[in-house]
């Protein structure tokens, strides 16, 4: 039986792959990412605070109804509404990509989202696909721009009505 030992250490030291042949995303990346799973888990844990602690000052969102919220205390106080008015709201964006241009401390991501809660005729489940600019500033990551562009959505009026 061959021992794996010296070959692991070799791809170790190289840095370049891990075990199933993936690029080593790297600290910025691991960082957004990070970052995105937090903004998920305030968002179920409907903790306004930590939701607003991803977003950059002058954030730019365009909500999937297409309203367009500016700045971080606008679109935090919009998340309170949404807890406050949805009781079992929860909303996940899992990230497909992030791709780091490090010159210029910025990022782009993207993938799908998901959302569901509880209207008076029923659930309803939406979600599609979304994209984000993140920004450094200082030695944080935050997201300066946001656009979720829906692809389904199912359960009750909500769902029926254009925006």
């Amino acid at each position: 039986m061959i021992d794996p030992r010296p070959f692991l250490t070799l791809l170790v030291l190289l840095g370049a792959t891990d075990l199933v042949g993936q690029p080593d995303p790297g600290p910025a990346e691991r960082a957004i990412r990070a970052a995105r799973e937090g903004s998920n888990l305030a968002i179920a844990r409907h903790d306004t605070a930590g939701v607003a602690a991803s977003f950059a000052p002058g954030i730019v969102a365009v909500l999937s109804t297409s309203a367009v919220i500016v700045g971080r205390d606008q679109l935090a106080r919009a998340f309170a509404g949404q807890f406050a008015g949805r009781p079992d709201v929860i909303y996940r964006r899992t990230p497909a990509t992030v791709t780091v241009f490090q010159p210029w401390r910025m990022a782009s991501e993207e993938g799908r989202w998901e959302g569901g809660w509880t209207e008076r005729d029923g659930p309803v489940k939406v979600g599609g696909r979304y994209f984000a600019k993140w920004r450094m500033f200082g030695d944080a990551w935050l997201i300066e721009s946001e656009i979720f562009v829906p692809d389904r959505c199912e359960g009750g009026a909500y769902c029926r009505a254009a925006p």
